[in-house]
This record gives structure tokens, sequence and C-alpha cells, in this order.
């Protein structure tokens, strides 16, 4: 039997340059480059809104008030804007920076580029079913390689039969692929460097206290990050 939610509020991680999808960025910001006739952003957000999150503290940099604009026409989810202008933080400086808008313990983290398709339960219904505050610093959704599309690389970690997870070794090949959708504690971003810092530097110190978790995702899960896995994209989200 499914929880409540382990949590209503998200972070929605939109402040990337999105080098990897130029020329289609030269004048928009990423997540509102259109896949399947909406922004990317909105992908996630409208997930978000059908499984009850009700904030999303959205951090904002590249043409930052593009996405401010646009990000002010949605009512639901209630959006926060974390202001990345001066200084972009990367992954791990943008959450600590947020969350004072975050507030709640623990909290959603997914990056703006993900468009997935749910299992038997959405994804953070999902995440919420296998959370456990005492044991966990983060629990990261993770797709295995037959349910990923467009995705071309080795994996990125490897998980036990408990869940636990660990990297990648360097020339191997990992069976799970981090899908960038997590449920995090903020005991992840306890004595977080200052600046901009990658969320990996945090994950590796919880994967030594064996604190950082996996769940399989049930659904797929489509790679959209260059301008070709775009049509890929839509053609294969018309079959499902």
């Amino acid at each position: 039997m499914s929880k409540a939610l382990a949590s209503d509020v998200a972070m929605v991680l939109s402040a990337g340059l999105g080098k990897r999808m130029r020329p289609l960025t030269a004048t928009r910001p990423k997540p509102l480059v259109h896949v399947a006739g909406k922004p990317l952003i909105d992908h996630s957000l409208d997930k978000l809104q059908e499984a009850g999150v009700a904030r999303a503290v959205v951090n904002v940099h590249y043409l930052a008030d593009a996405m401010e604009a646009y990000l002010a026409q949605r009512k639901d989810p209630q959006i926060l804007i974390s202001d990345e202008r001066e200084e972009l933080l990367e992954t791990g400086g943008g959450m600590v920076k947020a969350l004072p808008l975050i507030g709640t313990d623990p909290f959603f983290a997914l990056n703006s580029d993900n468009i997935w398709l749910d299992g038997p339960r959405n994804v953070f219904q999902h995440l919420s079913d296998h959370w456990d505050a005492e044991r966990m610093d983060a629990l990261l959704l993770l797709v295995p390689h037959a349910r990923a599309f467009n995705y071309r690389g080795k994996g990125d970690f490897h998980m036990d039969a408990l869940g636990r997870i660990s990297r990648r070794r360097s020339g191997r090949v990992a069976p799970f692929i981090y899908s960038g959708i997590q449920l995090v504690s903020h005991r992840l971003l306890r004595d977080a460097p200052e600046g901009a810092f990658g969320t990996m530097k945090l994950w590796e110190r919880a994967i030594g206290e064996g604190r950082l978790f996996g769940v399989s995702h049930l659904g797929l899960w489509y790679e959209v990050g260059e301008p070709g896995m775009i049509a890929p994209t839509e053609a294969a989200l018309r079959q499902d």
C-alpha cells in the first residue's frame, strides 16, 4: 500500500547553459525547447502537478528573464525562483542556495530536461514508497538500459540487493542510469562547499557512509540532451 508523498516540494534544476542542445539554445534556455508539443520544463512541472506536489523551486541563470516570464504564467504547482544570475552554481550549489525556499525536508529534485512515462505508480510516489529517512541521505530514481531511450552511455551506478548504490568503475558498464530525479534529505547537503559544485561530490560522501540508495524506474525514460534526440523521442511517445 502506498504511503503519502514524502514531500510536497520539488526543486527543478533549470539553470544550465544547454551547450549540448545548441543551436536550439542560442536564443532560448534549454528548458524552453519544445518536445512533443510543449517546453521541456512543462513535462516535469505537469508530472509534479499530477502527483500532487504543491510547490516547485526553479533555479535560473542562462536567459533568466525568458525563464521567469514563461514560468509566471503557471499557477500549479506554485513556482518560486532561485536566482543564479550572478553565478551559475551547478547542481549541488544550486540546491544549497535554494534550501531557504525549499524548506521541507526531504524534497524532490529533478532536472528540467526529463521526459519519462510512469510505471504502475508515478515516480514521486514510487520514491516516497521506498524512502527511509533513518537510512538514506538521498534516494535516486535509476533506469535500467532496457527502459532508457536515446541513451548511448555506459551507465552510472551499480545497485545491491538492499538498494545501496555505487558508482560505475572506469572502463566498465554499469546496469543503471541516473534518471535526473531524486529524493533528497537536507543531511546530504550538510557542510557543503561554497559556490559552484556538482551533486556527485555529496553523493560520493553518502556512498562512503552507506547512505546513498536507488530504486529502479518501472516505466520508460527518454534522454533529450541533443537536438537529434528530439524527433526519436517524439516518435516513441506517439507510439506509447
